[in-house]
């Protein structure tokens, strides 16, 4: 997991690859779009624009990606998000191969950060994450999710 601020992207020491993806997707007016899915590359990178009420933690589940680096950008409102490292998902559900997600009851040595507005935190493909959670009282907010498929840095590594 990577968190950082969309303002200042090198400070996060992200890659080109994450850096021109946030900066595409930034550039088609994120703020501005309704909710919805918009292809940026095809399938190699969209993005997913979603407006909802938080809840609370426990009426969540986490989710997680075998294909897909997910680039989460908050736009309006506050979340925690609960996550943990790679392999450390707990009593899942089966997986759903077309959709690149599955359901897990528990992370272990469960970890909580904070996004607000002009935040973005990245979860790589194994990373469980639980996005959507409210910090003192449920809240809407509204966030972009962008959706990179994990060849995109091997392509920038066969690039080097």
């Amino acid at each position: 997991m990577i968190v950082g601020d969309i303002n200042r992207l090198q400070a996060a020491g992200l890659s080109t690859v994450f850096c021109q993806a946030i900066d595409q997707a930034l550039s088609a007016g994120l703020a501005q779009l309704a909710p919805g899915n918009y292809p940026l590359q095809g399938e190699k990178m969209f993005v997913n624009v979603m407006q909802f009420e938080t809840q609370r933690a426990e009426q969540k589940r986490a989710e997680l990606h075998r294909n897909y680096i997910d680039i989460q950008i908050l736009l309006e409102g506050e979340e925690h998000i609960y996550y943990g490292l790679a392999g450390s998902a707990r009593a899942c559900d089966a997986w759903h191969e077309e959709e690149d997600y599955q359901l897990c009851d528990r992370i272990g040595n469960e970890q909580c950060l904070t996004l607000k507005p002009g935040m973005f935190a990245i979860f790589m493909p194994g990373e469980p994450h639980k996005p959507g959670c409210f910090t003192a009282k449920p809240g809407m907010l509204k966030k972009a999710v962008i959706k990179l498929h994990h060849r995109a840095l091997t392509d920038l590594h066969n690039t080097l």
